[in-house]
């Protein structure tokens, strides 16, 4: 119980970095980050209104942008001549059963394949695929 309060209370002092809220009636979010405004949605087929990206689009881009970012640095830190990082993120779904790596046998898994490119003169020397 004084975790709860001490929680609470936390959050009572400090804003959250995320808040998202939206209505009962409908999937349409509004989600607030420091200054930034965006919002969320989900394609008409499954009940949406398709008027702002899925939470699945906003997960592969914070995925993409992390892998990019964190590619330049290295490649800044390295002083490689590297000019563009693009990461190009496909979220599938795929049968349990078809993983043979995967403990779990049934259901449905979350796929997520990620391609890097990389542009400028890089000698394949300094840069591995």
């Amino acid at each position: 119980m004084e975790s709860i309060q001490a929680t609470e209370a936390a959050m009572a002092r400090d804003p959250a970095d995320v808040v998202v809220r939206g209505k009962a009636t409908g999937f349409l979010q509004e989600i607030v980050s420091g200054p930034f405004h965006l919002q969320a949605d989900e394609p008409v087929d499954v009940g949406g209104t398709d008027a702002a990206p899925t939470p699945y689009d906003y997960l592969l881009a914070g995925l993409g942008a992390c892998t990019s970012m964190t590619v330049a640095l290295y490649a800044r830190r390295k002083q490689w001549p590297l000019q563009d990082v693009t990461v190009s993120l496909y979220h599938s779904r795929i049968h349990a059963r078809d993983c043979s790596e995967c403990e779990t046998k049934a259901g449905l898994l979350d796929r997520i394949q990620v391609e890097v490119e990389l542009s400028g003169p890089l000698r394949r020397s300094s840069v591995r695929s």
